[in-house]
C-alpha cells in the first residue's frame, strides 16, 4: 500500500466519522427544537465519535463498501455507512410540532449531507489540484473534501430511499399518518425489522446500480459541472 493510499484511507475514514455522526446529531439537535430532550440527556448531541460508533454501521459495512475493495485494487466500491441512530421520542415531537415536525426530524440527517456535499463540492471546485510541489497538508485536505463530497452524496441517496428503518421511510410515515393513510403506515411499521436485510440484498445485487450508483452519480455530476 502507498503513501497516497494510506492518506486517502485515513481521509476516508475522517470524512466518513464527520458526516455520519453529524447526520445523527441533526436529529436530535431538530428533535430537540421540539421538546424532546432524550438525545441530549444521553449526551448523543455530543460530537465525540466514540458514542455514536456503531460496529456493523460504522466498522463492517464501510470495510465491505469501500476499504476491502480499495486494497483490493477493485474501482467500484464507494464510501458507505451509518452511525448508532440518535434515540428520539417521537410522542414528544409530534405533540409539541404535529407530524411536520416529525417530518423535519427525518429529514434532517439527509439535508445534513446535501449540505456538506454541496459545500465540498464549492470548495473543490475552488481549489486547483494537488501536485508534487504541494506539502502533505493540502494533499490530505484535498482527499479529505473529495471523500466528504463523495460520502455525503452517498449517505443521502441511500437515506432518500424509502428502506424500512431508514430517513425515507420515517418521512413517509409521518407524512402518510398526517393525512390519515394509516395502512402505509402500518406497513413501514412492520416491515422495519427487515430494513437490514434490504440495505444487504441492495448493496450485494445489481440493484445498486439502479437504486444507488446510477443517482450518486448523477447528483455527482450536477455538484461537479
Amino acid at each position: 500500500m502507498s503513501f497516497i493510499d494510506s492518506l486517502e484511507i485515513a481521509a476516508a475514514i475522517l470524512a466518513l466519522l464527520i458526516a455520519i455522526i453529524g447526520h445523527e446529531i441533526m436529529h436530535g439537535w431538530v428533535a430537540y427544537k421540539y421538546g424532546d430532550t432524550t438525545a441530549k440527556h444521553q449526551g448523543r448531541l455530543s460530537i465525540n465519535p466514540l458514542i455514536h460508533i456503531d460496529p456493523f454501521g460504522s466498522i463492517l459495512v464501510p470495510l465491505m463498501t469501500y476499504f476491502i475493495p480499495m486494497l483490493l485494487g477493485a474501482s467500484s466500491g464507494f464510501l458507505f455507512g451509518w452511525a448508532k441512530p440518535v434515540p428520539v421520542n417521537t410522542h414528544t415531537v409530534i405533540r409539541n410540532g404535529g407530524y411536520n415536525a416529525a417530518m423535519q426530524v427525518s429529514l434532517a440527517g439527509i439535508a445534513y449531507n446535501i449540505f456538506l456535499a454541496t459545500l465540498s463540492s464549492v470548495i473543490l471546485l475552488s481549489l486547483p489540484q494537488p501536485s508534487e510541489a504541494d506539502g502533505i497538508a493540502y494533499l490530505f485536505g484535498y482527499l479529505l473534501i473529495m471523500k466528504l463530497l463523495l460520502v455525503n452524496v452517498v449517505l443521502a441517496v441511500f437515506n432518500l430511499l424509502p428502506i424500512p428503518g431508514f430517513d425515507g421511510a420515517h418521512f413517509i410515515t409521518y407524512l402518510a399518518l398526517k393525512y390519515k393513510i394509516r395502512a402505509v403506515a402500518e406497513f413501514f411499521a412492520k416491515a422495519e425489522p427487515y430494513g437490514m436485510i434490504v440495505i444487504i440484498i441492495i448493496l450485494v445485487t445489481p440493484l445498486k446500480i439502479p437504486l444507488v450508483i446510477w443517482p450518486i452519480q448523477s447528483v455527482l455530476n450536477l455538484l461537479l459541472n
